[in-house]
């Protein structure tokens, strides 16, 4: 039996870890960890986050490391970008994994030093709507660097994998995210903190970004008829102007909860305890905290982007992305019957757990890996691109 090679990796792209800051990180962390007990070597070259605890130098096998990066707007994922592809280019590494558009603007520096480049699309960024053209430009030449100079590209939607033949005839690898099963718990802390009773409130989980909708949402619930809360959990990103205009869209509704970034027990109790989970984005990459509400079997509703689509099938609701007034007929009709949001929590709970785990995501990166170093010639003689 011929033994699997074992690599030393780099990841580049993520800010911290471990965190939630982004679903990039929640993808880092899992794969790291995944892969260094699987007996790889796995190095995670972290951007400067102020406030955030980043003393640690390793975590469950996976060394951490701290990135030189000016913490400022526009610059501070640029600088760390540039750091990071720095540091793996000149160390041991076998592979350097590059996450997202903006990091593999640099991947040709680790490809000009002779490493196996790796780019995972997490969304087309450059279409957020957050950045401006100056941004939005340099996010779109991470993009063409990334056709032009990486060994492969890891896409998470089959609708990415399409966009990249039809703009560049540039063939890609789907890899879908995971969903680890999360512990139910009752309403504790999420009482105690903001008087939320199980099954009295809607739930949006995300990042707070223009082009994750939540202003539609806010519109929308507003119009509904209900003594139900509608919680909106997760931090700004560059967008803390954003974030205190949809405080002012509220309008001081009491229903109307905004709770920041939440973590661990208080996640789990959010997810556990909701009425239901809405992601009314405009823009999609692959949802994590959509296959997490699915893994709890919580009723979606989502804006009918293909990338929420393909995930939720038949078993979620779906309203025109942008459509306010759909938006709220779809929620009123889910209050005014209650029972459609739980007609189908097991069959919802068994689909998103068959279909997506992460041990085949790993695996499937792995094969990435594996095909990205393969010789040429090998390539060839199996079918694959060479």
């Amino acid at each position: 039996m011929i033994e699997i090679d074992k690599f030393n990796i780099a990841m580049v792209g993520q800010k911290a870890i471990p965190s939630r800051a982004g679903g990039v990180e929640v993808v880092v962390e899992e794969l790291s960890t995944a892969m260094v007990r699987q007996g790889h070597q796995v190095a995670c070259y972290n951007r400067y986050c102020p406030g955030v605890d980043q003393s640690a130098k390793e975590m469950q096998g996976v060394r951490l490391k701290t990135v030189f990066t000016i913490p400022k707007r526009g610059l501070a994922a640029l600088t760390s970008s540039v750091s990071a592809a720095v540091l793996a280019a000149l160390g041991r590494y076998q592979i350097v994994h590059f996450h997202a558009e903006g990091p593999c603007a640099m991947l040709w520096l680790p490809k000009l030093f002779g490493k196996t480049c790796i780019a995972t699309i997490h969304g087309l960024d450059w279409q957020r709507s957050k950045w401006g053209n100056w941004a939005a430009r340099y996010l779109r030449l991470g993009e063409w660097v990334a056709v032009k100079c990486a060994d492969e590209i890891i896409v998470l939607s089959a609708s990415m994998q399409r966009y990249f033949w039809e703009e560049y005839g540039r063939k890609t690898v789907y890899i879908p995210n995971g969903i680890r099963p999360m512990p139910v718990r009752p309403a504790r802390l999420i009482t105690e903190r903001w008087q939320l009773a199980q099954g009295e409130y809607f739930l949006f989980l995300g990042r707070i970004v223009p082009e994750k909708g939540i202003q539609y949402l806010i519109k929308a619930f507003r119009k509904v008829n209900t003594t139900k809360c509608l919680v909106i959990a997760g931090g700004a990103s560059d967008t803390e102007d954003f974030y205190q205009h949809l405080r002012e869209m509220a309008g001081g509704d009491p229903r109307v909860i905004f709770t920041d970034a939440v973590q661990g027990a208080t996640l789990e109790e959010l997810y556990s305890n909701a009425y239901l989970y809405c992601l009314p984005s405009d823009l999609e990459g692959m949802p994590l905290s959509l296959l997490e509400a699915m893994s709890y079997g919580l009723c979606c509703v989502t804006s009918d982007l293909p990338e929420c689509l393909q995930i939720t099938g038949s078993l979620g609701y779906q309203f025109p992305k942008g459509d306010v007034d759909r938006l709220r007929d779809v929620l009123q009709m889910l209050v005014d019957r209650p029972e459609l949001t739980t007609a189908h929590r097991k069959e919802i709970m068994e689909s998103v757990c068959t279909r997506y785990s992460w041990e085949d995501t790993v695996e499937q990166t792995l094969n990435a890996y594996r095909k990205a170093r393969a010789p040429k010639g090998r390539r060839a003689q199996s079918g694959e691109e060479p």
